[in-house]
């Protein structure tokens, strides 16, 4: 296989690597899995996707989309060709200004558009916690949403078309077309045409579209990413009595890769929001009556309604840059909802800060609501923000574990799901992390677990199935924002019933008969409690240095989780990391180094632990800034961890002539003066 993946390499505009250090960077996203990947692919044209493409059909392999490699139900882990599009496909190539869109590559970030769109008057709404390093091409493949979706939808309601290339190398752009133009694609002898031919066959059908909606999640949550959105279908001219035209893109926006490979994205974009704006924190004693409080503030026109709970909060108190955030909460609240409102002027906004707060005090469930505006509102959304990451942090084997952290149900039934919910973690003897986009009934629910233990892998799997089964029972979504991936995907049968399910399956098999997209995502799940990022049999690791604060140097690299706030650029503020703002590799972050040295400290079979050129080729370019100490939610010190390797390297290896000449340059310095 290494010579045609050699050959592979040659044919290619950009490059393809097959050695271990690649293999294992990419093994891994921000989900608990890990499986080694069989190359790692940076495409710079179509073309080298066509080539990939065709590869995989010829060799059996499979293809597994990739951008900043933040999805959380490991979407980006697989054994095929990892492709890296975050490199080279990263163009804004036009905005219409009058329309009100912009086409852009996958590679996009989606905090730079937004910046580049800025003068226009326009932006794209759906803001995620990731949004400083996250691309376009992944929020499409995940349908995601962020704080704002109660106001702006979410990714699926902006994506007017898609450029692809399908498994067969055909390139094929989706967009809204009429039922005239349906039939015309259906008499096309191309798998284009047949993917329409096929689809309209199966929605025609009165009994599939009545099964479709009797169980797929509620329509009123906007939140849902359970499967392939065939239930976006069905309200069109094609197969219902509206004159919505049919857009395939809806099918596709959610889709995690699975279907087809984008290369192009046209998205609908809203005018900037009123710039005048406020913060009502509201502080409660319980999370019921947090939760309680809900359906009464989304009564207002709020633009974000999130909540955190205190385990997130406490985890500020040890964090150097986020604990200065926590500035207004008052006492120790066990959750906060922050309440964001607007208004064109300040006077406009007074009136709408006065009606919620005389909501809250109507309601009596908190017992304070601190305004906040200007540079206080940045400072706590980036402490809502840093959630997820900063539940890395926590020291030792037992995490917050990201499995059942993406239900969503409708607002009327969030108080009795969230009861129903805490008796399944009572049962397991569990206290869950509440993090929480409610203004959507969106909550982030982890148990806190080690997966390095069986009885921890074994509660992993019946805590969510359990939670799936609640999930279903309200309707809801089990997967809000975060995608199926391989956590959510085996439950998909209970969540849609064995009929809506097989047709998931002909979908995918009619667009990707070879199962070269992404495959063990959506249909044909893999195991969800197989492939964990923890399997692996633990040694003593003797250090130099101290790493008592973490429990050893192998749990400093454990607390990395993958967030990739290191993958952020120098557009975004802050420092962490300027080996990566230089280099724009993987290898250069600091979670690259936290990963390598997860590896080699688990994997390496020789005497030195810490002899290993792939962790010192990770690490020649960090300049030891301690950005990451600070920066990371998660505080995963790699410049320390970088110092120890240097010293344990250093017993096998001597240093180079390059190194004593550095260490001594004042010397030297000194003679040539």
């Amino acid at each position: 296989m290494d010579e045609r993946l050699q050959q592979l390499a040659a044919q290619l505009d950009g490059a393809l690597h097959f050695d271990w250090l690649h293999k294992a960077l990419y093994a891994t996203d921000a989900s608990v899995y890990r499986k080694t990947p069989l190359a790692v692919a940076f495409p710079k044209t179509v073309s080298d996707i066509k080539k990939l493409i065709k590869f995989a059909a010829d060799e059996g392999a499979s293809l597994i989309p990739r951008t900043a490699g933040t999805s959380l139900a490991g979407q980006c882990v697989g054994d095929g060709i990892v492709v890296d599009v975050s490199k080279h496909f990263t163009q804004i190539i036009s905005v219409d200004e009058k329309a009100r869109t912009v086409k852009v590559q996958p590679g996009v970030v989606r905090d730079e558009l937004n910046t580049f769109l800025e003068p226009y008057g326009l932006f794209f709404g759906p803001n995620t916690s990731t949004s400083n390093r996250c691309m376009i091409g992944g929020m499409v493949g995940n349908n995601s949403s962020g704080t704002t979706s109660i106001k702006y939808g979410v990714t699926r309601d902006k994506v007017l078309a898609l450029k692809t290339v399908l498994s067969n190398g055909e390139e094929v752009s989706f967009s809204a077309i009429s039922e005239a133009t349906l039939k015309q694609k259906c008499a096309t002898e191309t798998l284009e045409g047949a993917i329409y031919t096929m689809l309209y066959s199966e929605l025609s059908s009165e009994t599939t579209r009545a099964e479709i909606q009797a169980q797929f999640p509620k329509p009123e949550i906007h939140r849902r990413n359970t499967g392939y959105a065939v239930d976006a279908l069905l309200d069109t001219e094609v197969f219902g009595t509206t004159e919505t035209p049919l857009n395939l893109c809806n099918l596709l926006c959610g889709s995690e890769g699975t279907l087809a490979f984008t290369t192009e994205i046209t998205l609908q974009l809203d005018v900037l929001p009123p710039r005048e704006r406020a913060i009502v924190a509201a502080h409660y004693h319980t999370l019921e009556a947090c939760l309680d409080d809900v359906n009464h503030v989304m009564q207002h026109p709020l633009f974000t309604c999130e909540m955190m709970d205190d385990v997130i909060l406490d985890c500020t108190k040890h964090n150097k840059k986020f604990e200065p955030y926590r500035f207004f909460v008052e006492g120790a609240p066990k959750a906060l909802l922050l309440l964001e409102l607007r208004a064109d002027t300040a006077a406009a906004l007074l009136p709408q800060i006065a009606a919620l707060q005389a909501t809250l005090n109507d309601t009596a469930q908190s017992y304070a609501a601190p305004v906040l505006t200007g540079k206080e509102i940045d400072m706590a959304m980036e402490l809502r923000k840093a959630g997820l990451g900063l539940l890395g942090n926590m020291v030792g084997d037992q995490k917050a574990v990201a499995c059942i952290e993406d239900t969503a149900v409708a607002l009327p039934d969030l108080p009795s799901y969230i009861r129903e919910f805490s008796t399944i973690m009572e049962k397991y003897d569990q206290k869950a992390v509440y993090y929480a986009h409610a203004g959507a009934g969106e909550l982030h629910l982890r148990p806190i677990l080690n997966l390095k233990s069986d009885e921890g892998v074994e509660l992993f799997r019946n805590i969510t199935t359990d939670v799936a089964q609640l999930t279903k029972k309200y309707r809801g979504s089990f997967s809000g924002e975060h995608g199926d991936g391989i956590v959510r995907a085996e439950f998909l049968e209970m969540q849609i019933g064995t009929e809506n399910f097989e047709l998931l399956r002909r979908i995918k098999n009619c667009f990707d008969p070879n199962n070269i997209y992404n495959p063990g995502k959506i249909t044909d799940a893999w195991p969800m409690d197989k492939s964990l990022r923890t399997d692996y049999q633990e040694q003593e690791i003797s250090t130099k240095l101290s790493f008592d604060d973490s429990k050893g140097i192998l749990r400093l690299a454990e607390k990395c989780n993958g967030s990739g706030d290191c993958r952020k650029s120098e557009h975004a503020g802050g420092m962490m990391c300027p080996s990566y703002q230089a280099t724009k590799n993987e290898k250069d972050t600091t979670r690259a180094r936290a990963n390598m040295l997860r590896e080699v400290l688990t994997q390496n079979d020789r005497n030195n632990k810490f002899d290993s050129e792939a962790l010192k080729e990770v690490f020649d370019l960090c300049i030891g800034c301690k950005a990451c100490a600070s920066e990371c939610p998660s505080n995963v010190d790699m410049a320390t961890a970088k110092s120890e390797f240097l010293y344990q390297y250093r017993k096998t290896h001597k240093a180079s002539k390059a190194d004593l000449l550095v260490a001594k340059s004042t010397h030297y310095n000194k003679l040539g003066s």
